[in-house]
């Protein structure tokens, strides 16, 4: 057989000998050793030059071309002639197969990219290539394991949760009572640095943080200078336990989010006052409702002149707009991260935030003012430093592709090494800035 075929099948260290094509259209190539380093005992390295016999065997390689291809690889058996060699015969290895192995190295990689880099399920790409679910798993895990190493010390750490699946449920068989198994992840992103998604932990609890961050070692936990975190009383527990030197940093979307929440509960509580029922398309304020969630910037004036009037008139006690007002002042203070989180700036915007809330005397907006100052420490961190878990939301939206992808995991140690490895692709761009990050000290 020609070079050009055996540059066209390009398997490193072996060369084409011929091709044979079988009924039903299917295409086999046997291939020999084309290395003669091939020849060198495994075990003392010495050259062979006494030929045993001939072993034939077929790995699984790449597809080529539309019909199935099988290779036949024809390798000889040597006899080692090294009298202080323990090992008396050996076979024919080369770097695309080694000694044992079923699968080309090219294979196992191709697998691996389909899996972890396309994101696709382990079962559709076994199908594709033609071997088993646990042979493609095996590919992936190799790879994955190689490139994933244990997360270095990072100086912004975010954390967030995102659902793992179903809720499940046990039943205790001493009292006999059924209990929700916790389907929640916990996940740490490097905010600041390019290594991604740090690692997951099943729970949110803080216990389960907390242990998270203590097996990462003490080094890591010293380099730690900010945590972003939602409104979440566990991990600010947890965060103050196991990094007492780090400042924790509410991220401003869930307190937007806590307004907009706030503005929607005054608007269905005043529906059913005025009404005695819930809210029809037919009523002002229900007609209103996705631009009374509208930061006033984005709208015009128009349509902002069409929401305040129908407002007016659909709720003369004006508790809807006072909310509304509420939730813009808190944008506004929030706003300030934006402006260079200047302290003056800051102190105006939350004595007008407090001053509105205090003066509306709305249960819903005296709730958000509460909460506010509960997290006040944490917020006004945002507003001097900017820092927001954006990335970390970004991280989440990536975790459920992924399961969805693969249609569920039931093993959590195949679902966070997937998860891990397509949320720390170093090809992917990165998403926040480190621009808005204060300078290390």
């Amino acid at each position: 057989m020609s070079n050009s075929t055996t540059l066209l099948f390009g398997l490193a260290g072996v060369r084409v000998e011929r091709v044979v094509l079988l009924p039903g259209g299917a295409r086999e190539v046997h291939v020999q050793t084309a290395s003669g380093a091939a020849a060198g005992c495994p075990s003392c390295g010495v050259i062979s030059a006494s030929v045993k016999g001939w072993v034939t065997t077929t790995p699984r390689d790449i597809p080529y071309g539309e019909g199935p291809i099988a290779v036949v690889w024809h390798k000889r058996r040597w006899r080692c002639r090294e009298l202080l060699c323990a090992r008396r015969s050996f076979t024919e290895t080369i770097g695309e197969l080694p000694a044992g192995a079923r699968t080309t190295r090219r294979l196992r990689s191709a697998i691996a990219a389909a899996v972890g880099d396309a994101n696709r399920a382990v079962s559709e790409v076994a199908a594709a290539f033609g071997v088993a679910w646990p042979t493609a798993h095996a590919a992936f895990v190799e790879v994955a394991d190689r490139v994933l190493g244990a997360p270095t010390p990072v100086r912004v750490l975010g954390i967030d949760e995102t659902r793992r699946g179903r809720p499940r449920w046990t039943q205790n068989l001493d009292t006999g009572k059924w209990l929700q198994i916790d389907r929640w992840h916990s996940g740490f992103v490097d905010l600041a640095g390019d290594q991604g998604l740090l690692g997951q932990v099943l729970g949110r609890r803080a216990i389960d943080v907390i242990g998270w961050l203590e097996s990462q070692g003490e080094a890591f936990c010293a380099a730690v200078e900010y945590v972003a975190i939602d409104p979440c009383a566990a991990y600010r527990r947890a965060v103050r336990n196991a990094l007492p030197d780090a400042v924790l940093v509410v991220d401003h979307f869930h307190l937007v989010r806590l307004a907009n929440a706030a503005v929607t509960a005054v608007r269905q509580r005043v529906t059913w006052e005025n009404r005695d029922r819930r809210g029809r398309k037919i009523d002002a304020e229900w007609t209103n409702r996705r631009r009374l969630l509208t930061g006033r910037e984005r709208l015009s004036d128009k349509r902002f002149a069409a929401m305040w009037n129908a407002c007016l008139d659909a709720d003369p006690s004006g508790q809807i707009l006072t909310a509304w007002i509420a939730k813009e002042e808190l944008r506004a203070l929030l706003a300030t991260a934006r402006r260079g989180g200047h302290r003056h700036d800051i102190s105006h915007r939350l004595w007008r935030f407090y001053s509105w809330c205090a003066d509306a005397n709305i249960p819903e907006i005296t709730r958000l003012a509460d909460t506010v100052e509960d997290w006040w420490p944490e917020t006004e961190t945002f507003c001097r430093t900017g820092i927001t878990n954006a990335r970390t939301e970004g991280t989440n939206r990536l975790m459920k592709d992924v399961a969805r992808r693969a249609c569920g995991f039931r093993n959590p140690d195949n679902q966070q090494r997937r998860v891990r490895y397509f949320c720390t692709r170093q090809s992917r761009r990165r998403t926040a800035s480190h621009e808005a990050l204060p300078a290390q000290a």
